[in-house]
């Protein structure tokens, strides 16, 4: 009796054991997301297309975009320019992987060490002459677990972003048409 009592416990400690180590690598898992916005923008796609490059969108989206240029020298919108960009305290590292001005088609590649890579794919298409659909997904990978929080965060974040993209071109388009009626 004794015998099987020790065999019971063994069995007992060893499926505890596998399930612990089967759950292991989900409190350990690095948080990797996908998430994606649309809208539409009341501009034909060769206008709206330049507003997706690095320098492009310093007219829309806001002070805290400021991307200082590694390369090329001088700084310009182009596939393979490498740039920085200051995050509160972190700074990201960006390489512009896609810019395709003809076809609407844009990537971005950033990474802040030890905390997180992200993939922003940009789509635009003609829906007539004059507006252009966006289509935007951001994919994010956590580098370590205590970044897997800012991650979701981002991805709360991310989800009401187009909303706020879609006004902020409004907004710097109507300023563009204002300043060149005015000549």
């Amino acid at each position: 009796m004794k015998a099987l009592l020790v065999a019971w416990s063994i069995v007992g400690v060893a499926t505890f054991l596998s399930g612990q180590a089967r759950r292991q690598p989900e409190e350990h898992a690095l948080v990797h997301v996908r998430t994606s916005f649309e809208f539409t923008i009341a501009a034909p796609l060769r206008e709206a297309s330049p507003l997706f490059g690095p320098n492009g969108e310093r007219g829309w989206s806001g002070e805290d975009w400021d991307p200082q240029f590694l390369y090329p020298q001088p700084g310009k919108d182009t596939q393979g320019a490498v740039f920085t960009v200051q995050h509160a305290t972190h700074t990201s590292v960006w390489v512009n992987t896609v810019f395709d001005l003809e076809t609407g088609q844009f990537q971005y590649v950033y990474f802040i060490p030890d905390v997180l890579v992200t993939m922003i794919d940009v789509r635009l298409k003609a829906i007539d002459p004059a507006n252009t659909q966006v289509e935007v997904v951001y994919t994010r990978t956590a580098l370590t677990t205590q970044a897997n929080q800012h991650v979701l965060a981002l991805q709360e974040q991310d989800r009401s972003s187009g909303k706020h993209w879609q006004d902020a071109i409004r907004k710097y388009l109507e300023r563009a048409k204002s300043k060149s009626s005015e000549f």
